[in-house]
């Protein structure tokens, strides 16, 4: 009982934070966070009053994995063929680039640090680099709602950095998803052992499977509650079964997505039921999120602190070497990277699909920096994006 009471509790705070803090709030005074749901989830957490236990939360791992799929899900469906390949080639390029420049500078802070200063086995030190790289890909979008009105939805930096966000989701989502697959163990019930291409051969089919089924029995459905439920039904299942084989069900759930978003019939009832709930899940999960974080060991945080530092002169300057590289200074300006520093809400959703996987190392380490790195850079992320717009 008092679990269901909290789980009201918490779902009812998220649909009035969805519709009355970020759809006011932001768009009056240029402001996106999510930091204030993460330190309401950590007071609520073990870390502080215990409202939270270690067993309530585990009672909900159902919801957040539900609500770690339906964002996939959400930014699968972004990725509409018929929209990307109107996209100039340039745009792609550049944000190609400047992810390789944030993923090297990044990992392999982390990597030196780790192994050398920190003393972490060969192994273990790469692991972490990697994720700690994969997860300082996403940029925040929510700047993009706020800003991207009237004549700025056709700003030069606005359109280059709504698509770098939706490459780098797309690269760290598919990036996590492989390196979850590089370690993971076969059943022993199989007949053979699975090499780590077919484990992300099974993420990608389980995404597909879930788009078949939708499709085959809900695909002419009209009524948007209907779709709603089928939905629902759907991503419980797609990303379930990622969950249940320890693979990725972000990832899982963004193949899923993709299908939705390509799809040619009542394409847009399908994804108006999908962002019904998104800010409300989104919310939720920072609650979720912040009960979930503990203090990393005192030996791990020269790692997490040279990442926060790294990361966001990674993103300027590699903004910078990516607009020098396409000759596109001119129209973006060499600072354009600062747009980009917001960490966003899908790199603490990929944090949590990192920690709640439990096969990697380091996953409170990994955590508690996208934590750290979204608390800092998230508030200024719309205010930057318009003085990168205004001064380029």
């Amino acid at each position: 009982m008092r679990d269901s009471l909290l789980l009201l509790a918490v779902v009812v705070g998220s649909y009035l934070a969805a519709h009355v803090i970020f759809e006011r709030f932001a768009k009056r005074f240029a402001l996106v966070s999510g930091a204030e749901y993460l330190v309401l989830g950590v007071v609520l957490g073990p870390q502080a009053t215990g409202v939270l236990t270690p067993d309530t939360i585990e009672s909900f791992q159902p919801l957040i994995t539900l609500g770690l799929g339906w964002i996939g899900a959400l930014v699968g469906a972004r990725f509409v063929l018929s929209v990307l390949v109107r996209t100039p080639a340039i745009r792609y390029r550049i944000a190609i680039s400047e992810a390789a420049v944030t993923m090297v500078a990044t990992g392999g802070c982390a990597y030196l640090v780790g192994a050398r200063l920190v003393g972490l086995p060969d192994e273990i030190a790469l692991l972490v680099a990697a994720g700690l790289a994969l997860t300082s890909l996403p940029a925040s979008s929510a700047g993009l709602e706020v800003v991207e009105q009237g004549t700025a939805a056709r700003d030069p930096v606005v359109r280059q950095v709504s698509v770098s966000t939706q490459m780098l989701a797309g690269i760290a989502s598919a990036g996590l998803a492989l390196l979850f697959a590089l370690v993971h163990d076969s059943p022993t019930s199989l007949p053979r052992r699975l090499v780590p291409t077919e484990w992300f051969v099974v993420t990608i089919a389980i995404g597909l499977v879930g788009g078949l089924l939708f499709h085959l029995f809900v695909g002419d459905e009209r009524k948007a509650d209907r779709v709603f439920v089928s939905l629902a039904g759907v991503i419980v299942l797609v990303s379930g079964a990622a969950s249940s084989l320890r693979l990725s069900p972000v990832f899982a759930a963004m193949v899923f997505g993709v299908i939705l978003g390509n799809s040619r019939t009542n394409r847009t009832v399908m994804l108006t039921a999908l962002a019904r709930v998104e800010r409300p899940f989104y919310f939720a999960l920072l609650i979720f999120a912040g009960a979930l974080w503990e203090v990393p060991a005192p030996a791990a945080l020269p790692i997490a602190a040279a990442v926060l530092l790294v990361r966001p002169l990674a993103r300027v300057g590699g903004g910078g070497l990516a607009a020098r590289a396409n000759a596109a200074v001119d129209e973006l300006g060499p600072g354009w990277g600062r747009a980009l520093i917001g960490h966003g809400g899908f790199a603490l959703i990929l944090a949590m699909d990192y920690l709640l996987q439990g096969t990697l190392p380091e996953g409170g380490l990994v955590f508690a920096t996208v934590v750290g790195s979204m608390i800092l850079t998230d508030v200024g992320s719309v205010r930057v994006l318009q003085s990168v717009r205004v001064f380029r």
